[in-house]
């Protein structure tokens, strides 16, 4: 037996000081080929220092064989040292039988740094070379579906499905192709092939996009059922809340929706999103108060959320409560992307409380996002008649009047605008 063989045995009965002699011996004495068989097995057992030793040894011998300097490469990666793995790779010509290796990879490395683009174009530049090595085709296909260019990422899996690959590196790929197609919302086609999984195949991912994926098809039974199988086996999946809530609302079953949100932030208390479905749901079950609390926590844990600030807004209108309602959108005033409603629900607040001159500002800062608002149109017509801008009650009404003829009231209010 080679110090190489007695090592390894050495190594997988735990006994690790007694690996370091013999692998000191081999290093010394066993031949090149057995070492670097040594090597591939230390390092996938993840003693990537004594392999790289092996290797770097290896390559001061025999300088040509570039597939060692990718084999350094690769540890150099794993240990982030990015710059002398770059430094290796670069050495490497086009006319080296490594060269594809290498630029496979060069894009892990890059997909490691973030430079996805890079990496694309290293394995564009494999496949050119090694057309139908399957390896190369999945690589590219999955890095397409992590940059979520799903459209391009299709066809590489469909090629591999069609050769009879099915599993890669324990990939399921009808399974990505299911995903993709959800992903690319072409929906009919996601569902021919995610309902392919086997069940006990099935990760709490698959099982999530399967489930979303019926919902888009409108499909709220199939949808529910999948979702509560998912809430089952993974009740910490908090992303399937909100999604089983919608589907049991789409069967008016608003109560059990309510439950189901409750119970996602029983999970994740800092969605807002949460907060927002949770108390547009007990609005539809009557319970006001509630909807106005879920409203002020998700505002809190993010006040950024202009959807929620507008919600509870509308609520406090709703309500009569306008003091708050201007409390609420005060903060908000001098964001330039704001919801123009804040500036309606600003002008009925302050109009309520009779704050004419703060009505009228905000009624005329309303007024050009709202010019095709038949509801605003009258209302703001009145307005301004009562504050005694005639000026803007006649050209508002005029609109209204246009748009909606067949209102005889509001004709002769026009009448009478025009005889003050």
């Amino acid at each position: 037996m080679s110090y190489s063989e007695k090592a390894l045995d050495l190594l997988e009965s735990g006994k690790i000081d007694d690996f370091n002699k013999q692998y000191d011996l081999a290093y010394h004495h066993d031949s090149d080929e057995m070492l670097y068989s040594l090597a591939e097995e230390l390092y996938s057992y993840g003693f990537s220092d004594q392999a790289k030793k092996i290797y770097q040894k290896l390559l001061k011998k025999f300088p040509d064989e570039d597939s060692l300097r990718v084999d350094i490469s690769d540890i150099l990666i794993s240990e982030g040292k990015t710059d002398e793995a770059l430094a290796q790779l670069s050495i490497i010509s086009s006319e080296s039988d490594a060269y594809l290796q290498s630029l496979v990879t060069q894009a892990d490395l890059y997909q490691t740094q973030g430079l996805l683009d890079v990496s694309r174009e290293k394995l564009l530049k494999a496949k050119e070379l090694a057309p139908h090595e399957n390896v190369i085709t999945f690589a590219l296909a999955e890095l397409l579906f992590t940059m979520g260019e799903y459209n391009k990422a299709i066809p590489l899996y469909l090629g591999l499905i069609k050769e009879g690959v099915t599993n890669i590196s324990s990939v399921n790929l009808v399974e990505r192709v299911g995903i993709s197609y959800a992903n690319d919302s072409k929906f009919e086609h996601a569902i021919g092939y995610l309902k392919q999984i086997k069940t006990i195949d099935m990760t709490s991912d698959v099982k999530f996009e399967t489930a979303f994926t019926y919902l888009q098809l409108k499909d709220y039974d199939k949808a529910i059922e999948l979702f509560q199988e998912l809430r089952e086996s993974d009740p910490q999946y908090a992303t399937l809340y909100p999604y089983l809530g919608q589907a049991l609302e789409e069967q008016n079953k608003s109560e059990d929706a309510l439950l189901v949100y409750q119970e996602g932030l029983s999970v994740d208390q800092y969605n807002e999103k949460l907060y927002l479905l949770s108390a547009r749901a007990a609005t539809k079950v009557d319970n006001k108060e509630l909807a106005e609390n879920y409203l002020k926590e998700g505002n809190k844990i993010d006040p950024d959320d202009i959807e929620i600030v507008l919600e509870l807004s509308n609520l406090f209108v709703s309500e009569g409560k306008y003091e708050d309602n201007i409390e609420l959108l005060s903060s908000y005033l001098d964001d330039h992307e704001m919801d123009p409603q804040f500036y309606w629900n600003l002008a009925i607040s302050y109009d309520e409380i009779d704050d004419i001159k703060n009505a009228h500002k905000y009624y005329l800062a309303a007024k050009p996002y709202f010019m095709d608002n038949t509801t605003f149109l009258k209302s703001a017509s009145l307005f301004f008649r009562e504050s005694g801008d005639i000026k803007n009650a006649i050209s508002l009404l005029e609109m209204y009047v246009t748009a909606v003829p067949s209102d005889d009231e509001a004709a002769m209010m026009l009448e009478d605008y025009r005889n003050y």
